[in-house]
């Protein structure tokens, strides 16, 4: 079952949503930013966007320091979700 990080309303307002989807266990631990037809991936270990399309510059600074503000929170879903592709390496076993 995928992961939706509550935003803020005025947020939701514009559109925005941020999961981590289901099925992503071979992937860079990362969240998907989503509006309308347009996601993008942003990577939980460097905090950098993983894709060059669509380009980063449609995503709102305030929702970027939203997820900023929530990487334990989304860190420690991947982790429940992918547990043999942890956020943090050294995990790993």
């Amino acid at each position: 079952m995928s992961f939706n990080l509550t935003l803020p309303n005025e947020l939701k307002k514009e559109g925005w949503k941020v999961k981590i989807r289901d099925k992503e266990r071979a992937e860079p631990p990362h969240v998907s930013i989503i509006k309308g037809l347009k996601t993008w991936r942003w990577g939980l270990r460097d905090q950098q966007f993983l894709d060059r399309n669509p380009h980063h510059r449609e995503i709102s600074e305030e929702l970027l320091k939203y997820i900023t503000a929530n990487q334990r929170t989304l860190t420690t879903e991947w982790d429940k979700m992918y547990p043999h592709n942890p956020v943090d390496m050294e995990q790993e076993s």
